[in-house]
C-alpha cells in the first residue's frame, strides 16, 4: 500500500463524553463515570491525573471537585451503534476494535468520496452532528501508525501522516507510543537509555530480541521502522465470550463468591444466546492475593447455552479449587465459553429428554430486554454486586 488510506477513529473519552453529551451542566468540567473505579475520565478530569481503572478514592483525592456519576451502559451501547452506522456510511471496510474505535479502510474511494483527509473530515462532521460526540481520526499507510496518529491528536483532533513523512513522525515519539510497551518494557527500554522510537530503530533486531526476548524484539523493531502488513478486515466472530470481576483484597466466604460466580456466568449466557450461540468448553479464571494466576477448563459433550448448565460446570471448576482458594486467597473470579457454534438446530442426541431451562432463560431474557436487568434476578444476586457488565460489539 503506497497511500496513506487507512483512517483509525476513536471516541474521545467515551463514557465520559455521553455523559457531557446527555447533561449539559457536565459540559467543561472535570467527570468521573464509576465510584468504586473509575471507568471513564473527561479530559477535564484527566488533567488532574485521573485516570481509566484507578481507584474511585484516588481519583476523587486528585480531582476533589470532580463530578462522579453512575455508569449507564444502555445509553453506552446505543451511543457506540449510531457512530458505527456514520462508520459503515463511510466505507464498506471498517474493523471494529471495541465499541469505541474502529479501522476504516478507504482505498479506491477517492473519486466516489474524496481523499483520505476529506473523508476523514467528513467522518468528524457526522459523528458530531448525528451523535453529539468528539472522535479523534488518525490517517496513515498502516494500521499501526493510523492508531499511534489518532492517539497524538486528542482530543477532538484529526492528524494525516504522508508516507514521506512517516519515519520523521515516528521516530521523534517516545518510546511507550509503540505497540505492546507498557510499564515494564518501558522501564527495560529506558535502562538500556532507550527513550525514542527513532533510538529503537537504530538498534538491531538482534539486540533488541536479547533486551526484551524474542517476540517483543521482533515486534519492536517491526513497529519502529514502521512495518505492518496487516490490512484492514471486518471483524471476525468471537471464539469465546466471557465476564469476570475483581473481588478486591478482603476475603470472601465461599457463599459469596458462589453467588458472583453465578453472577457472571448468568451474564455470559445471557450473552451467548443473544448472540445466537452455545459453547461447549467452560473456562474458569482466578487470581490470588499474590497476583498468581489459574486457569480450569471442562470441555462438555454437547454444546450448550442454558445458564444452570454452564454453572453447573463452572461450580465444580470452582469447588475443586477450593483449598487452593482457602490458602492463597481470591481477587478475582473470571468465566468464558469457548468452541462456540451457532444455535441452529441440530439432531437431538438419543435418549431424549424434553428440558425447559433453555425457554425459562429466553423468558427471562425477554423480561431483562423490555424492562430492565434488574427487573428479574435470582434471590442469591440480591443486593450483590457481581461487577459491571461492559458493552461490547455486536457478535
Amino acid at each position: 500500500m503506497d497511500q496513506a488510506e487507512i483512517l483509525h477513529a476513536d471516541i474521545d473519552a467515551f463514557y465520559a463524553s455521553v455523559e457531557q453529551r446527555d447533561d449539559r451542566r457536565l459540559r467543561g468540567r472535570p467527570v468521573i463515570v464509576g465510584a468504586g473505579v473509575v471507568l471513564a475520565a473527561s479530559y477535564e478530569a484527566k488533567a488532574f491525573g485521573v485516570r481509566t481503572a484507578m481507584g474511585g478514592r484516588t481519583a476523587r483525592r486528585l480531582c476533589p471537585h470532580a463530578v462522579v456519576v453512575p455508569p449507564r451502559m444502555s445509553a453506552y451501547s446505543e451511543a457506540s451503534k449510531a457512530v458505527y452506522r456514520v462508520f459503515d456510511d463511510m466505507t464498506p471496510v471498517v474493523e471494529g476494535l471495541s465499541i469505541d474505535e474502529a479501522f476504516l479502510d478507504v482505498r479506491g474511494m477517492r473519486r466516489l468520496a474524496g481523499s483520505p483527509a476529506e473523508i476523514a473530515v467528513r467522518l468528524r462532521r457526522e459523528v458530531r452532528r448525528r451523535v453529539g460526540l468528539p472522535i479523534t481520526v488518525g490517517i496513515a499507510r498502516t494500521k499501526f501508525l493510523a492508531k499511534v496518529a489518532s492517539a497524538v491528536a486528542k482530543p477532538d483532533g484529526l492528524l494525516f501522516v504522508p508516507p514521506d513523512r512517516e519515519l520523521t513522525f515516528l521516530h521523534a515519539l517516545p518510546v511507550e507510543r509503540l505497540w505492546g510497551v507498557g510499564d515494564v518494557t518501558a522501564r527495560r527500554l529506558h535502562e538500556v537509555g532507550l527513550t525514542t522510537v527513532g533510538e529503537v530503530a537504530a538498534m538491531s533486531e538482534g539486540a533488541l530480541v536479547s533486551i526484551l526476548g524474542r517476540a517483543a524484539g521482533r515486534q519492536l523493531h517491526a513497529l519502529a521502522h514502521n512495518r505492518d502488513p496487516r490490512r484492514v478486515a471486518p471483524r471476525r466472530r468471537r471464539r469465546s465470550i466471557g465476564a469476570q470481576c475483581a473481588l478486591g483484597r478482603r476475603r470472601r466466604s465461599p457463599a459469596e463468591v458462589d453467588a458472583v460466580l453465578l453472577g457472571l456466568v448468568d451474564r455470559v449466557a445471557r450473552r451467548m444466546r443473544a448472540a445466537h450461540r452455545i459453547g461447549r468448553t467452560v473456562t474458569l479464571r482466578l487470581r490470588f492475593d499474590d497476583f498468581t494466576r489459574a486457569t480450569r477448563a471442562l470441555t462438555l459433550n454437547e454444546p450448550t447455552a442454558e445458564t444452570q448448565a454452564l454453572f453447573d460446570v463452572a461450580r465444580g471448576l470452582l469447588a475443586a479449587e477450593a483449598r487452593l482458594i482457602e490458602r492463597r486467597g481470591l481477587t478475582l473470579v473470571g468465566v468464558a465459553v469457548s468452541n462456540l457454534a451457532d444455535d441452529t438446530p441440530v439432531q437431538l442426541p438419543l435418549p431424549y429428554e424434553r428440558r425447559s431451562e433453555v425457554e425459562l432463560d429466553v423468558a427471562i431474557d425477554e423480561i431483562r430486554t423490555r424492562f430492565g436487568l434488574d427487573a428479574i434476578k435470582r434471590a442469591v444476586l440480591l443486593g450483590r454486586d457481581t461487577g459491571v457488565a461492559m458493552p461490547l460489539l455486536p457478535d
